[in-house]
C-alpha cells in the first residue's frame, strides 16, 4: 500500500540501493518522474498533481527541492501522504517550518552518504524527533564525532563539534575508493573498528541524536579563525524572500577569506543585498562571520540532486575580486577562468599578459593564497 514520490537520479546512491532495492525487496510502488529527478522539464510545477494522481504516501526530497516547492502553490489533493523525507543537506528550521504549515506533512531528516553504502541516521518514525537533527543511528551503525588534538584522535564530548565518523557493515574499510591514494588518510582506527572521515562536521546532543554543522572543507578560514558557512546560510534562509543560499570563504589578501553569501529569492520576491546583510547582522551573534559581500543571481548552481555546487561559487567569487585588484592597480589584465586542478585545486588563469606588466601582475595576485597561471 505504500507509493514512494522519489524524484532523484537512479545513478545516486538513495535512489539506486536505498528506494529501488527496497522496492523490489518489499513490493511497494515507486514513481520516478523524470530520469533527471527533480531537475527534470515540469517535475516542480507539477509535483503536487503527481502525488494526487499516484496516491502517494512518502516523498522522498532535498532541501533545494523542498525550497523549490515551496515557492508554488499545493494545488492537488495530497492527503495522502504520510511522511516526507530530507537529507543530503542540512535543512533549515525556517523551511522546515514553511512546509510542514504549507502541506500538513512532517518531514524527518536523514543522513547518509556514498562512501558508507547511504543510510547513517535518521529521525524515529514514531519516536522523538528533533528539528534540526539528522536522527540516531541505523542498527548495525556507530557514529562517532573526532577531532585531531596534539596527543592524536579525540572523541569529542557531548554537543562538541568535530569530525563525524561512521562504522558500519556498508564502509569498506581500504576500499572505498577504487583509487588507492585516495583512501590514505580516510579512516580512524579505534579499538578493533575501521571508522570512515566523511568530511561533514557535526554533533552528538545528550541524547545520542546527531546534528551536521557544515562540511570540513567548506570552512571558511578568515586569518586563522574558522567560520562555520551553515551559520551564515541558516541565518540568510530565515529571510522570507530567500529561497537558498550558499556561503563561501571569498579570496582575501590580509585574512586569507573573507565570508560572502550567494542568494535565490523565492519567485516574485524583491530584497537588496545590503538589506539581506542587515538581516544576517541581527541573526549572527559572531561578528566575523558576517557576511562582507552579498550577491542575488537568477539561480543558484545546483548538482544533478539538487545540492548547491559551492565550487562555481568559488570560482565567481575569485574572478570578481582578482578582476577587481587588478583593476584598481590599472593593469590590463583581468581573469579568462578558473579551472580545477587535481593537486592545486581552483586555479586562475589570467589573460591580458601582452599588455600588462607581468612582475607587477605577479606581485599583486601573489598576496593572495589561492594558485594562478597565465593563460597566454
Amino acid at each position: 500500500t505504500s507509493v514512494v514520490m522519489c524524484p532523484l537520479p537512479l545513478f545516486h546512491v538513495f535512489a539506486c540501493h536505498v528506494i529501488l532495492m527496497a522496492m523490489v525487496s518489499s513490493g511497494a510502488h515507486v514513481i520516478f518522474p523524470t530520469p533527471q529527478g527533480y531537475r527534470g522539464d515540469g517535475v516542480f510545477d507539477n509535483f503536487w498533481k503527481l502525488i494526487e494522481r499516484w496516491q502517494v504516501t512518502f516523498i522522498i526530497g532535498v532541501p533545494t527541492a523542498l525550497s523549490a516547492l515551496m515557492q508554488r502553490p499545493v494545488n492537488a489533493d495530497i492527503s495522502t501522504v504520510k511522511t516526507a523525507f530530507s537529507g543530503s543537506s542540512p535543512l533549515p528550521i525556517e523551511l522546515y517550518k514553511r512546509f510542514e504549515k504549507a502541506t500538513g506533512v512532517e518531514i524527518i531528516e536523514g543522513y547518509g552518504l556514498t562512501e558508507a553504502t547511504c543510510l547513517v541516521s535518521i529521525n524515529p518514525l514514531g519516536g522523538h524527533k528533533k528539528i534540526g537533527s539528522v536522527g540516531i543511528p541505523f542498527p548495525y551503525t556507530d557514529i562517532k564525532i573526532l577531532g585531531l588534538t596534539a596527543e592524536g584522535v579525540q572523541e569529542c564530548g557531548a554537543d562538541e563539534v568535530g569530525e563525524i565518523c561512521v562504522s558500519n557493515p556498508g564502509v569498506f574499510a581500504g576500499n572505498t575508493y577504487t583509487q588507492a591514494d585516495k583512501n590514505a588518510d580516510l579512516y580512524h582506527e579505534i579499538g578493533n573498528r575501521s571508522y570512515l572521515r566523511t568530511g561533514d562536521l557535526g554533533r552528538i546532543d545528550g541524547d545520542g541524536y546527531l546534528f551536521i554543522t557544515g562540511r570540513a572543507k567548506d570552512l571558511i578560514i578568515r586569518g586563522g579563525h574558522n567560520i562555520d558557512p551553515a551559520e551564515i546560510e541558516e541565518a540568510l534562509a530565515g529571510h522570507k524572500a530567500v529561497a537558498m543560499v550558499g556561503a563561501i570563504g571569498q579570496p582575501d589578501a590580509h585574512s586569507g577569506e573573507l565570508p560572502c553569501a550567494y542568494v535565490e529569492l523565492v519567485a516574485g520576491a524583491s530584497v537588496t543585498p545590503d538589506e539581506l546583510r542587515d538581516y544576517a547582522g541581527e541573526k549572527i551573534a559572531e561578528r566575523a562571520a558576517l557576511p562582507k559581500y552579498v550577491e542575488i543571481l537568477d539561480e543558484l548552481p545546483k548538482t544533478a540532486v539538487g545540492k548547491v555546487f559551492k565550487p562555481d561559487l568559488r570560482r565567481r567569487a575569485i574572478t570578481r575580486v582578482y578582476d577587481a585588484v587588478l583593476a584598481e592597480k590599472g593593469f590590463d589584465a583581468r581573469v579568462a577562468e578558473v579551472i580545477e586542478d587535481k593537486k592545486r585545486g581552483l586555479v586562475a588563469r589570467i589573460k591580458g599578459r601582452a599588455t600588462s606588466d607581468e612582475a607587477a601582475v605577479a606581485q599583486t595576485l601573489g598576496e593572495f593564497a589561492g594558485p594562478w597561471e597565465w593563460a597566454d
